[in-house]
C-alpha cells in the first residue's frame, strides 16, 4: 500500500492509503465529500532498518511454507557471576 496525498479546496490536505498506481486525479473528500485534487509529493526513499527488513523476510517467507515449532527455544545461558566478591555490591541491570 502506498500513502497518496489529496487536497480539499474546503478541508484541506488529507492521505489515503491506496495499491501502488491505483490513485486518480480526483478523490473524494470524507469530511464534505468535495473533490479534491491529487498533490504530488517526493517518494519516501529512505529504507528500512536491518531489523525490520529481517521480519519482513521471514513473514513473506513464512507465507507459502510456514515454519513449525516443534519445542520452544534454549533458555538463554547467563553470564557466570565475578570471582571479585566487591562486583556483588555494584547496581544490577
Amino acid at each position: 500500500m502506498v500513502t497518496y496525498q489529496y487536497r480539499c479546496a474546503r478541508c484541506g490536505p488529507f492521505d489515503v492509503a491506496l495499491p501502488m498506481g491505483g490513485a486518480r486525479p480526483e478523490q473524494r473528500c470524507d469530511h464534505c465529500d468535495g473533490t479534491a485534487r491529487r498533490v504530488f509529493t517526493a517518494p519516501s526513499l529512505t529504507r528500512p532498518g536491518a531489523s525490520l527488513t529481517r521480519a519482513l523476510d521471514a513473514q513473506e517467507a513464512s507465507r507459502y511454507e510456514p515454519q513449525v515449532v516443534k519445542a520452544a527455544p534454549p533458555a538463554e545461558r547467563r553470564p557466570a557471576p565475578p570471582s571479585d566478591p566487591r562486583h556483588a555490591l555494584l547496581p544490577r541491570p
